[in-house]
């Protein structure tokens, strides 16, 4: 199955409305659909377009939707062109999604250097889109220079999103010592910026000494060998008052600039590859185990006899593995 030519060239040329068609086209689960996305995403990533990726995550009402969109706007009004996938929680029950991003970010939505996208996670594992990585090559395709990934912040969000990104940014808000001992550690050590948000009014103070709290504790976990000296780091911004905000931008050109000199960059680029590919062929793998009549039945009845207790879990994967081998 094929893409149209006019398809590719209307997404190299940056036109909107195909680039949103084409990425519901990647986040379809239809046999025939999934096609046609993998021959689009192989052309286009023959273009060898690039932007920056950045991901960004945080509990919920920490303001990231409002740091995106101050974010979001500082780089649009320096001539850049910005496309931010907002991944929202997806109903288990019924499958649906608020999708509020372009209501909460009204401004940049708005802005004809932006282009947001709101994505339902579709209970993927941490809340990202399984599609998401696709949609990112599609933006770099359409000529983005930056492309944001918010995620819902929950869960194993953060590591997904940072083997899709070049950089991560974890924003928190203004607290005290209790808090911070909630932070886990691994979330702290994918972080490459941390953000203590809503840095103004009467929270400034708190949202000060949170900031040294987490610089502090930064300061205690194990060099990484993609950093420069003095990353990680812990900075206080106000979205609200779009203050930090240049600062920000500041920093991440630093990191970025020296992971592209020492190496750091491209290899980062290469892992992730590498653990999508993975990842793909393991989702086609179990894709098989839920299409394959003969092996959908076995399952019925090695589910029974696990459930009867005439057949332990591990016997039972085995049977189906073997017959998932002599199928392949």
């Amino acid at each position: 199955m094929d893409v149209d030519a006019k398809t590719v060239e209307a997404i190299l040329s940056g036109d909107r409305r195909i680039l949103a068609r084409a990425i519901t086209l990647v986040e379809s689960t239809r046999a025939d659909h999934r096609a046609l996305a993998v021959n689009l995403i192989d052309r286009l990533t023959q273009a060898k377009r690039s932007a920056l990726r950045i991901g960004l995550s945080g509990t919920p009402g920490v303001g990231k939707s409002t740091f995106t969109e101050s974010f979001g706007m500082m780089l649009v009004e320096q001539g850049l062109k910005v496309a931010v996938l907002a991944v929202d929680p997806s109903s288990k029950r019924s499958g649906g999604s608020i999708l509020g991003d372009k209501t909460r970010m009204d401004r940049l939505s708005r802005h004809p250097n932006a282009f947001i996208r709101p994505s339902p996670s579709s209970a993927a594992l941490g809340g990202v889109a399984r599609r998401t990585r696709e949609a990112i090559t599609l933006c770099e395709a359409a000529g983005f220079d930056v492309v944001l990934v918010e995620t819902v912040g929950v869960g194993q969000s953060e590591v997904m999103v940072a083997d899709m990104t070049d950089l991560f940014l974890l924003l928190l808000a203004p607290a005290g010592g209790d808090e911070l001992q909630g932070v886990k550690r691994g979330i702290m050590e994918i972080a490459d910026l941390i953000l203590v948000n809503k840095a103004d009014g009467d929270l400034k103070p708190t949202a000060i000494r949170t900031c040294a709290d987490y610089a502090g504790a930064l300061r205690l976990l194990r060099k990484r060998p993609q950093d420069p000296r003095g990353f990680p780091k812990a900075m206080t911004v106000s979205a609200l008052e779009e203050d930090g905000l240049e600062k920000t931008w500041e920093e991440i050109q630093t990191l970025t600039d020296w992971r592209r000199t020492k190496g750091q960059f491209a290899a980062n680029r290469a892992r992730q590859a590498e653990v999508w590919f993975q990842d793909e062929v393991r989702r086609g793998v179990l894709a098989q185990l839920d299409q394959d009549e003969r092996l959908q039945k076995m399952q019925l009845e090695l589910r029974e006899k696990v459930m009867n207790g005439a057949l332990s879990p591990d016997a039972a994967a085995a049977e189906v593995l073997l017959a998932l081998k002599t199928a392949v």
